[in-house]
Protein backbone atom coordinates (compact mmCIF):
# COMPACT_ATOMS: atom_id res chain seq x y z
CA UNK A 1 0.00 0.00 0.00
CA UNK A 2 2.80 2.55 0.61
CA UNK A 3 4.69 2.36 -2.43
CA UNK A 4 1.01 2.42 -4.13
CA UNK A 5 0.74 5.74 -1.98
CA UNK A 6 3.99 7.42 -2.60
CA UNK A 7 3.29 6.23 -6.28
CA UNK A 8 -0.09 8.45 -6.63
CA UNK A 9 1.53 11.54 -5.09
CA UNK A 10 4.79 11.72 -6.72
CA UNK A 11 3.41 12.79 -10.38
CA UNK A 12 5.49 10.91 -13.23
CA UNK A 13 6.49 12.41 -15.90
CA UNK A 14 5.26 9.66 -19.13
CA UNK A 15 7.72 11.29 -21.46
CA UNK A 16 10.84 10.02 -19.30
CA UNK A 17 9.02 7.34 -18.26
CA UNK A 18 9.30 6.18 -21.77
CA UNK A 19 12.87 7.14 -22.27
CA UNK A 20 14.11 5.57 -18.91
CA UNK A 21 12.22 2.40 -20.24
CA UNK A 22 13.92 2.09 -23.83
CA UNK A 23 17.23 2.63 -22.17
CA UNK A 24 16.83 -0.17 -19.83
CA UNK A 25 14.89 -2.40 -22.68
CA UNK A 26 18.36 -1.67 -24.44
CA UNK A 27 20.41 -2.56 -21.61
CA UNK A 28 18.96 -5.71 -21.29
CA UNK A 29 18.91 -6.77 -24.73
CA UNK A 30 22.31 -5.72 -24.89
CA UNK A 31 23.04 -8.13 -21.41
CA UNK A 32 21.28 -11.29 -23.57
CA UNK A 33 23.48 -10.96 -26.59
CA UNK A 34 26.82 -10.61 -24.10
CA UNK A 35 26.24 -13.37 -22.14
CA UNK A 36 24.82 -15.22 -25.81
CA UNK A 37 28.36 -14.43 -27.24
CA UNK A 38 30.00 -15.69 -24.35
CA UNK A 39 28.22 -19.15 -24.03
CA UNK A 40 29.47 -19.55 -27.43
CA UNK A 41 32.86 -18.74 -27.21
CA UNK A 42 33.34 -20.65 -23.81
CA UNK A 43 31.03 -23.47 -24.36
CA UNK A 44 32.31 -25.59 -21.82
CA UNK A 45 32.36 -23.02 -19.16
CA UNK A 46 28.29 -21.98 -19.29
CA UNK A 47 28.27 -23.41 -15.76
CA UNK A 48 31.01 -21.17 -14.13
CA UNK A 49 29.87 -17.91 -16.52
CA UNK A 50 26.02 -18.25 -15.02
CA UNK A 51 27.54 -18.92 -11.73
CA UNK A 52 29.31 -15.52 -11.79
CA UNK A 53 26.92 -14.05 -13.51
CA UNK A 54 24.09 -14.92 -10.61
CA UNK A 55 26.53 -14.64 -8.06
CA UNK A 56 27.81 -10.44 -9.38
CA UNK A 57 23.85 -9.74 -9.44
CA UNK A 58 23.44 -11.04 -6.45
CA UNK A 59 26.07 -9.51 -4.28
CA UNK A 60 26.03 -5.84 -6.11
CA UNK A 61 21.84 -5.79 -5.56
CA UNK A 62 21.95 -6.57 -1.98
CA UNK A 63 25.26 -5.27 -0.51
CA UNK A 64 25.87 -1.68 -3.22
CA UNK A 65 23.55 0.65 -1.47
CA UNK A 66 25.02 -0.23 1.99
CA UNK A 67 28.51 -0.37 0.98
CA UNK A 68 28.26 3.01 -1.21
CA UNK A 69 26.39 4.69 2.32
CA UNK A 70 29.54 3.41 4.57
CA UNK A 71 32.15 5.19 1.60
CA UNK A 72 30.17 8.80 2.24
CA UNK A 73 30.56 8.60 5.60
CA UNK A 74 26.60 7.78 6.64
CA UNK A 75 25.89 8.24 10.60
CA UNK A 76 22.31 7.48 11.56
CA UNK A 77 21.01 10.58 13.18
CA UNK A 78 18.19 10.66 15.90
CA UNK A 79 15.30 13.59 16.09
CA UNK A 80 17.19 15.00 18.67
CA UNK A 81 21.06 14.68 17.08
CA UNK A 82 19.34 16.35 14.01
CA UNK A 83 15.99 18.14 14.49
CA UNK A 84 16.33 20.68 11.25
CA UNK A 85 16.96 17.33 8.94
CA UNK A 86 14.18 15.00 10.36
CA UNK A 87 11.50 17.56 10.10
CA UNK A 88 12.27 18.44 6.46
CA UNK A 89 12.14 14.16 5.77
CA UNK A 90 9.16 14.40 8.32
CA UNK A 91 7.11 16.80 6.55
CA UNK A 92 8.15 15.61 2.51
CA UNK A 93 7.28 11.82 3.75
CA UNK A 94 3.67 13.10 5.30
CA UNK A 95 3.04 15.03 1.80
CA UNK A 96 4.20 11.53 -0.22
CA UNK A 97 1.88 9.47 1.84
CA UNK A 98 5.06 7.40 2.37
CA UNK A 99 6.82 5.93 5.19
CA UNK A 100 9.78 7.46 6.86
CA UNK A 101 13.58 6.11 6.06
CA UNK A 102 16.43 6.28 8.08
CA UNK A 103 18.03 9.50 8.37
CA UNK A 104 21.61 10.21 8.61
CA UNK A 105 24.56 12.92 8.16
CA UNK A 106 27.83 12.97 6.45
CA UNK A 107 30.75 14.68 8.35
CA UNK A 108 31.75 16.85 5.32
CA UNK A 109 31.84 20.07 3.67
CA UNK A 110 30.70 19.21 0.28
CA UNK A 111 27.25 20.22 0.22
CA UNK A 112 25.06 17.58 -1.03
CA UNK A 113 22.70 14.67 -0.17
CA UNK A 114 21.83 11.09 -1.50
CA UNK A 115 19.35 8.27 -0.66
CA UNK A 116 20.30 4.55 -1.03
CA UNK A 117 18.09 1.36 -0.21
CA UNK A 118 16.53 -1.37 -2.89
CA UNK A 119 12.93 0.37 -1.52
CA UNK A 120 10.95 2.11 1.31
CA UNK A 121 11.78 -0.62 3.68
CA UNK A 122 15.62 -0.27 3.49
CA UNK A 123 16.27 3.30 2.19
CA UNK A 124 18.39 6.07 3.83
CA UNK A 125 18.19 9.28 3.10
CA UNK A 126 21.65 11.62 4.21
CA UNK A 127 22.87 14.76 3.94
CA UNK A 128 26.39 16.47 4.92
CA UNK A 129 26.57 18.74 7.19
CA UNK A 130 27.95 21.04 4.67
CA UNK A 131 24.25 20.75 2.75
CA UNK A 132 22.89 21.74 6.17
CA UNK A 133 24.94 24.61 6.94
CA UNK A 134 24.16 26.31 3.73
CA UNK A 135 20.18 26.07 2.40
CA UNK A 136 17.46 27.87 3.99
CA UNK A 137 14.57 25.07 5.41
CA UNK A 138 12.26 25.23 2.09
CA UNK A 139 15.81 24.60 -0.05
CA UNK A 140 16.45 21.79 2.16
CA UNK A 141 13.04 20.55 1.46
CA UNK A 142 13.43 20.69 -1.80
CA UNK A 143 16.67 18.67 -1.60
CA UNK A 144 15.05 16.05 0.26
CA UNK A 145 11.68 15.66 -1.89
CA UNK A 146 14.55 14.75 -4.63
CA UNK A 147 16.34 12.51 -2.87
CA UNK A 148 12.74 10.61 -1.38
CA UNK A 149 11.26 10.68 -4.95
CA UNK A 150 14.48 8.45 -5.91
CA UNK A 151 13.70 6.13 -2.89
CA UNK A 152 9.25 6.53 -3.91
CA UNK A 153 10.56 5.07 -7.24
CA UNK A 154 13.00 2.54 -6.23
CA UNK A 155 16.18 4.16 -8.42
CA UNK A 156 18.65 2.45 -6.18
CA UNK A 157 17.20 -0.70 -7.40
CA UNK A 158 16.66 0.45 -10.70
CA UNK A 159 20.36 1.77 -11.28
CA UNK A 160 22.06 -1.08 -9.71
CA UNK A 161 20.34 -3.42 -12.30
CA UNK A 162 21.25 -1.21 -14.87
CA UNK A 163 25.08 -1.01 -13.96
CA UNK A 164 25.36 -4.58 -13.76
CA UNK A 165 26.20 -5.52 -17.18
CA UNK A 166 28.97 -2.75 -17.06
CA UNK A 167 31.09 -4.07 -13.54
CA UNK A 168 30.32 -8.01 -14.98
CA UNK A 169 32.04 -6.85 -18.34
CA UNK A 170 34.36 -4.78 -17.06
CA UNK A 171 35.74 -7.74 -14.78
CA UNK A 172 35.63 -10.41 -17.55
CA UNK A 173 38.15 -8.05 -19.34
CA UNK A 174 40.04 -7.43 -16.45
CA UNK A 175 40.30 -11.31 -15.84
CA UNK A 176 40.67 -12.00 -19.62
CA UNK A 177 43.55 -9.81 -19.82
CA UNK A 178 45.54 -10.54 -16.51
CA UNK A 179 44.99 -14.24 -17.06
CA UNK A 180 46.02 -14.60 -20.31
CA UNK A 181 43.15 -16.27 -21.91
CA UNK A 182 44.00 -14.97 -25.03
CA UNK A 183 46.65 -17.71 -25.13
CA UNK A 184 44.65 -20.08 -23.97
CA UNK A 185 43.19 -23.67 -26.41
CA UNK A 186 44.25 -26.15 -28.23
CA UNK A 187 44.17 -25.09 -31.38
CA UNK A 188 44.03 -21.95 -32.88
CA UNK A 189 40.23 -21.38 -32.94
CA UNK A 190 39.87 -21.76 -29.72
CA UNK A 191 42.52 -19.04 -28.93
CA UNK A 192 41.37 -17.15 -31.38
CA UNK A 193 37.74 -17.11 -29.70
CA UNK A 194 39.11 -16.96 -26.54
CA UNK A 195 41.31 -13.97 -27.59
CA UNK A 196 38.14 -12.29 -28.54
CA UNK A 197 36.50 -12.21 -24.84
CA UNK A 198 38.49 -9.56 -23.65
CA UNK A 199 37.86 -7.36 -26.90
CA UNK A 200 34.07 -7.93 -27.14
CA UNK A 201 33.72 -7.00 -23.29
CA UNK A 202 35.38 -3.87 -23.56
CA UNK A 203 33.02 -3.34 -26.17
CA UNK A 204 29.79 -4.13 -24.30
CA UNK A 205 31.40 -2.12 -20.86
CA UNK A 206 31.60 0.73 -22.75
CA UNK A 207 27.83 0.89 -24.55
CA UNK A 208 26.61 -0.20 -21.08
CA UNK A 209 28.74 2.45 -19.26
CA UNK A 210 27.01 4.79 -21.99
CA UNK A 211 23.53 3.73 -21.76
CA UNK A 212 23.91 3.80 -17.50
CA UNK A 213 24.85 6.94 -17.69
CA UNK A 214 21.81 8.01 -20.10
CA UNK A 215 19.48 6.62 -17.97
CA UNK A 216 20.79 7.93 -14.61
CA UNK A 217 20.48 11.58 -16.21
CA UNK A 218 16.77 10.69 -17.16
CA UNK A 219 16.25 9.76 -13.15
CA UNK A 220 17.55 12.93 -12.06
CA UNK A 221 15.79 15.09 -14.27
CA UNK A 222 12.27 13.10 -12.92
CA UNK A 223 13.63 13.08 -9.31
CA UNK A 224 13.61 17.20 -9.92
CA UNK A 225 10.56 17.09 -11.81
CA UNK A 226 8.95 15.40 -9.18
CA UNK A 227 10.25 16.53 -5.95
CA UNK A 228 9.25 20.18 -7.57
CA UNK A 229 5.36 19.11 -8.52
CA UNK A 230 5.06 17.55 -4.79
CA UNK A 231 6.14 20.35 -2.94
CA UNK A 232 4.83 23.15 -5.26
CA UNK A 233 7.76 25.04 -4.73
CA UNK A 234 10.12 24.73 -7.64
CA UNK A 235 11.98 27.66 -7.15
CA UNK A 236 13.42 26.39 -3.99
CA UNK A 237 14.65 23.24 -5.79
CA UNK A 238 16.36 25.67 -8.07
CA UNK A 239 18.00 27.75 -5.18
CA UNK A 240 19.20 25.04 -4.00
CA UNK A 241 20.75 23.39 -6.86
CA UNK A 242 22.56 27.01 -7.81
CA UNK A 243 24.20 27.00 -4.37
CA UNK A 244 25.05 23.94 -4.13
CA UNK A 245 26.68 24.27 -7.50
CA UNK A 246 28.18 27.44 -6.54
CA UNK A 247 29.47 26.10 -3.19
CA UNK A 248 31.40 23.36 -5.06
CA UNK A 249 34.23 25.88 -6.52
CA UNK A 250 34.96 26.90 -3.27
CA UNK A 251 35.49 23.22 -2.05
CA UNK A 252 38.94 22.17 -1.48
CA UNK A 253 40.00 20.05 -4.78
CA UNK A 254 41.11 17.24 -2.71
CA UNK A 255 37.58 16.98 -0.45
CA UNK A 256 35.93 16.92 -3.92
CA UNK A 257 37.92 14.10 -5.54
CA UNK A 258 36.94 11.98 -2.50
CA UNK A 259 33.34 13.00 -3.28
CA UNK A 260 33.69 12.11 -6.82
CA UNK A 261 33.42 7.96 -7.18
CA UNK A 262 29.81 8.50 -5.63
CA UNK A 263 28.61 11.44 -7.90
CA UNK A 264 26.14 9.10 -9.27
CA UNK A 265 24.24 8.84 -5.81
CA UNK A 266 24.81 12.33 -4.89
CA UNK A 267 21.97 15.15 -5.64
CA UNK A 268 24.28 17.17 -7.18
CA UNK A 269 27.89 16.09 -8.83
CA UNK A 270 31.42 17.22 -6.91
CA UNK A 271 32.71 17.65 -10.56
CA UNK A 272 30.54 19.44 -13.17
CA UNK A 273 31.88 20.14 -16.73
CA UNK A 274 30.86 22.25 -19.68
CA UNK A 275 32.74 19.87 -21.99
CA UNK A 276 30.78 17.63 -24.02
CA UNK A 277 32.16 14.85 -23.81
CA UNK A 278 32.28 15.14 -19.81
CA UNK A 279 28.72 15.72 -20.31
CA UNK A 280 28.01 12.66 -22.10
CA UNK A 281 30.05 10.54 -19.17
CA UNK A 282 28.14 12.69 -16.61
CA UNK A 283 25.74 10.80 -14.25
CA UNK A 284 23.88 14.12 -13.88
CA UNK A 285 22.77 16.59 -16.33
CA UNK A 286 23.97 19.59 -16.56
CA UNK A 287 22.93 22.98 -14.02
CA UNK A 288 21.14 25.09 -16.66
CA UNK A 289 19.23 21.74 -18.16
CA UNK A 290 17.92 20.87 -14.36
CA UNK A 291 17.00 24.75 -13.55
CA UNK A 292 15.36 24.92 -17.13
CA UNK A 293 12.78 22.48 -16.18
CA UNK A 294 12.08 23.58 -13.34
CA UNK A 295 11.25 27.21 -14.38
CA UNK A 296 9.22 25.42 -16.79
CA UNK A 297 7.23 23.80 -13.99
CA UNK A 298 7.47 27.30 -12.28
CA UNK A 299 5.76 28.86 -14.66
CA UNK A 300 2.93 26.07 -15.53
CA UNK A 301 2.40 26.31 -11.82
CA UNK A 302 1.63 30.19 -11.74
CA UNK A 303 -0.97 29.33 -14.94
CA UNK A 304 -4.53 30.28 -13.75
Amino acid sequence: MAATRSRSRYVPDRGLTTRMATTMFLIGLLYVVFVGVLLALMRGAWPLILLIAGGLFIAQFWFSDRIAARGMGAREVTPEEAPELHGAVDRICALADMPKPRVAIAQSDVPNAFATGRSQKTALVCATTGLLRQLEPEELEGVIAHELSHVAHRDVAVMTIASFLGVLAGLITRFSLYSGLGRAGRDNNAALAMALIPLISAVVYVISFLLTRLLSRYRELAADRAAALLTGRPSALASALTKVTGEMARIPTRDLRQAEPYNAFWFAPAFASRESLARLLSSHPTLERRLEQLARISAGLARP
